[in-house]
């Protein structure tokens, strides 16, 4: 069987559309599966689409946060409650084309561990936000050392790699960091980012900001060697300083020296701040994970006989 997992927030005018999408293409390829949405502590109507179409639709379940977790912990949420031999993650606006799921599934009956979904093009976007997007997942690929420039969630899953994921005890995830991460045998899909029908999208430029420094961090330490780089930049400015102002000093045409020792604290503090802010960050991100809550709470889950 076949496990769809669709994170929604705020997603109640596609619920329905998605539903119906996938019983026709699933169901016109012939693949026995299942619909499982993760409604992320939505604020509109979105439980309550999913409950209807898990009472009309025997393939529909429903699982529902106490309150809003994020993405990658609705991702993570259907991948341990997931009963499929493999697993596809898809956006629920269905700007990932479900045409391509079954493309995904014959090069799973093939042998093929994961099967990556690869973007030709970003569709519509501004230029600004492309060149955000373009430049977080540069900054991701230097950090982690995996060439995630193309990279999305939609992909599929087999059975063993999912219980490989869930296995990993890490609270602040990056699923697609750690779907590289893990191995096993891949394979790339190409499709093009589709068009919304319904509904606005959840992303903007701020929370794709927001989105890669949460990410770098959780998967890198590569912001913690910015602070010894920038010690060794401080040192090679103080030591350029230090020579000149010894040899006007020895020459006896020493000036006053204010505004450079002004600028020179000015740098140096402001060096110290940054240092200090990025430690800070992980950090916080350490005595996240020490305390061990868990990625989500999940206080409701519909359409399954065995969680009724």
């Amino acid at each position: 069987m076949l496990s769809v997992i669709l994170p929604s927030y705020n997603e109640e005018k596609m619920i329905a559309v998605a539903t119906a999408r996938m019983a026709e293409i699933l169901g016109g390829a012939g693949i026995d599966y299942e619909l499982l949405f993760v409604d992320d502590g939505s604020k509109d109507g979105t439980w309550a689409e999913i409950t209807r179409c898990a009472a009309d639709d025997p393939h529909v379940v429903g699982v529902h946060f106490s309150r809003n977790f994020g993405k990658e912990s609705a991702m993570f949420a259907g991948l341990e409650t997931a009963k499929g031999d493999c697993c596809v993650v898809i956006d629920c606006d269905l700007q990932h084309p479900p045409e391509k799921i079954v493309e995904m599934y014959r090069l799973w009956e093939q042998g093929y561990e994961v099967v990556e979904g690869i973007k030709a093009d970003r569709g519509e976007e501004s230029g600004f936000h492309k060149f955000a997007a373009n430049s977080f997942y540069s900054l991701i690929s230097k950090a982690t050392g995996m060439d995630m420039a193309s990279s999305s969630d939609f992909k599929l899953l087999d059975r063993k790699v999912v219980d490989t994921l869930n296995s990993l005890p890490e609270r602040n995830v990056f699923f697609r960091a750690l779907s590289f991460w893990v191995g096993y045998k891949k394979t790339e899909v190409s499709y093009c980012v589709q068009e919304r029908t319904a509904g606005e999208s959840k992303w903007s430029t701020k929370a794709l900001i927001k989105y890669a420094i949460t990410n770098i961090s959780s998967f890198s330490s590569a912001p913690l060697h910015i602070v010894t780089v920038l010690g060794f930049v401080t040192l090679a400015v103080a030591l350029v300083f230090g020579i000149i102002s010894l040899v006007q000093k020895i020459m006896g045409v020493a000036l006053g020296g204010f505004t450079t020792v002004i600028l020179l604290l000015l740098f140096i503090g402001s060096m110290l701040m940054i240092s200090l802010g990025i430690i800070g960050y992980y950090l916080a991100r350490i005595y996240d994970e020490i305390k061990g809550r868990p990625r989500y709470i999940i206080s409701t889950i519909c359409g399954r006989e065995d969680t009724k």
